[in-house]
């Protein structure tokens, strides 16, 4: 099993707990969509995964090791964090805020070799955006920047991605493609964690769900299992149906 989390507990200093008794594993090929309304704690369980956050209590397992005994080098080899929002803070060039995601394997005194920027490369063209790889990062539009961060994420060649809301900021069309992507990378082998709003997009995957309740809790299963009208229509207060639509081939979700 790639991840593992154990009993993973969570609250800021002296105050409220965010959530509690969160267990969860990952392996290869497996996509785990997490749900929840606004400030239930999706941002902050993916941060604790993402080794930015210390856990109250609990244990995140990667490959078998504890995260809390590895070197965040180590860590940053085997997880990438794709972030719902990034501030840039430098005009670099899109390929060379791309080919950052290196920095685990490149040293610390070394520069980027030929056969990182392959590789970055080869991510900018994946997500089709290799026509911005020259454009200032801080130039390009919040839409673009979330994709580029998601190229940067494929150079550090990660086995498991986090991903925040990875749709937030991209119309309709970019949306889809991502989720297409999401489903390729699982194909390919890679584990991944994403949290949505979009039950919508959770079902498209076909993976595991999990809903993140008003009281901290985690329930996990098979997005068909898990995302039921009752409890979508608990999750969002409003009445929400999963139909079969014949043309999609699927559930969809409507409100009544």
């Amino acid at each position: 099993m790639i991840l593992e989390v154990n009993d993973l507990s969570f609250r800021y200093g002296g105050g409220r707990t965010i959530f509690r008794g969160v267990n969860f594993s990952l392996d290869k090929g497996e996509v785990l969509s997490i749900l929840g309304a606004n400030g239930a704690g999706k941002s902050t369980l993916l941060n604790c995964v993402a080794n930015l956050l210390r856990p109250a209590s609990g244990q995140i397992l990667l490959n078998g090791r504890p995260m809390s005994a590895m070197s965040v080098s180590e860590v940053a080899r085997v997880v990438g964090y794709v972030p719902q929002i990034h501030v840039p803070s430098y005009a670099y060039t899109v390929r060379e805020f791309t080919v950052m995601g290196r920095t685990p394997y490149i040293g610390a005194f070394s520069t980027p070799s030929a056969e990182d920027y392959r590789i970055a490369d080869e991510a900018l063209e994946r997500l089709g955006i290799s026509h911005l790889r020259d454009k200032a990062y801080t130039e390009i539009s919040g839409g673009e920047r979330q994709q580029v961060t998601i190229a940067r994420v494929l150079t550090q060649q990660p086995q498991i991605i986090l991903l925040d809301e990875p749709t937030a900021h991209l119309d309709y069309g970019n949306q889809y493609r991502v989720v297409r992507m999401v489903k390729e990378l699982a194909r390919e082998g890679y584990a991944l964690l994403m949290t949505t709003h979009n039950p919508d997009h959770a079902i498209i995957l076909d993976g595991k769900a999990a809903i993140l309740d008003r009281d901290g809790g985690l329930t996990v299963g098979r997005a068909a299992e898990i995302l039921t009208s009752d409890a979508l229509t608990g999750l969002y207060g409003l009445p929400v149906k999963t139909v079969y639509d014949e043309d999609a081939g699927r559930k969809v979700c409507v409100v009544c």
